[in-house]
This record gives structure tokens, sequence and C-alpha cells, in this order.
């Protein structure tokens, strides 16, 4: 299985359909032929969707530019 972040093929399987990538140090879960959802995994070991953190990341930079 090829990490659809970095491209590596340094994964292993933890779960139905989800992944963890050891070079980039992410987890993700497979959707489909071409679907797959990322996580970061955080110091207290809870996954936080990637999409989340691009979420948050927009609204501090509009809360920043005014």
């Amino acid at each position: 299985m090829h990490c659809p972040l970095c491209g590596s093929i340094d994964t292993g399987k933890v779960g139905t359909e989800q992944y963890y990538c050891w070079n980039c140090l992410h987890e993700f879960a497979m959707q489909g032929q071409e679907g797959f959802t990322a996580y970061y995994v955080d110091e207290e070991g809870t996954l936080v969707s990637l999409n989340e953190l691009a979420q948050d990341g927009q609204a501090v930079e509009e809360n920043l530019l005014g």
C-alpha cells in the first residue's frame, strides 16, 4: 500500500482500510479506489483530520487578515 500523501511504501495496516505511514507519520483511511481521509496523530494519540486542521488554519488566517 502506497501512502496517498507522500507516496512511500513504508506503511502498515492498523485497522479495516486504515493505514499508518512511517515516512510522513500520518494515518489514512481508504475510501474506495481513489478516495482517502488523512489524519494527524497528536501527542495524546488522538486522530485529527487534516481537513479539520486546514479549516482551522484558514479560519485563523481569515481572522488575522481581517
